[in-house]
């Protein structure tokens, strides 16, 4: 089974890793893939340009067992929008099971995605809680994790998509914000950030106040 995880990683840190490393664990993942994002249509623009983010990326998960890095979305023309990236993945894996990895807060607002409820008919939804994070009680992604819940890892493996999988996982307060905040005051991110990602940020002086 294929694992997917997008983002803007501006930059990535441990969280980052820690969530895909438990999922593919969990879930018992061939692997799980990193899909960095050029500009999402929901989120702020990051604040360092695509190709430095892919570099700390490749940075960060050097030697890591289980994690890779896919590019498709980097390489598109225009706006990227998941379901565009899912029929890709899915023309490239016609019969694997994909699972697309999200946090409580974007399954929150997946109704605000484009054709939300057709990522369903292309792979599983994994929903990553972290303690305290809540899911929808009403309304249609609440119907939509009503209707295709199922709690049994195994059924992962059943059909290609079409499942959505509620996984808790261990809180990790750490966020992109707050990493970048420290590097423009000039303090240390130590232990918060891969080495090799954290090499590249200091040298390069990424994130610094201008």
């Amino acid at each position: 089974m294929l694992g997917l995880l997008g983002g803007t990683f501006d930059p990535v840190h441990v969280a980052h890793l820690r969530l895909a490393i438990e999922v593919r664990e969990r879930l018992e993942l061939d692997e799980v893939r990193l899909m960095p994002a050029p500009r999402p249509r929901l989120r702020d623009a990051p604040q360092v340009d695509a190709p430095t983010r892919l570099r700390l990326l490749h940075a960060a998960i050097h030697g890591v067992p289980g994690l890779a890095i896919d590019e498709r979305e980097l390489a598109a023309s225009g706006p990227t929008r998941t379901i565009d990236t899912l029929r890709s993945v899915r023309d490239d894996e016609s019969t694997r099971p994909v699972c697309l990895i999200i946090g409580a807060d974007a399954a929150a607002r997946l109704d605000r995605w484009h054709e939300w409820e057709r990522l369903i008919e292309l792979a599983h939804l994994i929903i990553a809680r972290r303690p305290g994070s809540q899911l929808p009680s009403n309304g249609p992604v609440a119907a939509l994790i009503e209707r295709c819940a199922d709690t049994r890892v195994s059924a992962l493996g059943e059909q290609p998509a079409g499942v959505i999988h509620i996984c808790d996982i261990p809180g990790l307060d750490i966020s992109a914000t707050a990493v970048r905040e420290r590097l423009a005051h000039g303090r240390s991110i130590e232990f918060l950030v891969p080495e090799g990602a954290r090499q590249i940020l200091m040298k390069e002086k990424l994130y610094a106040a201008r």
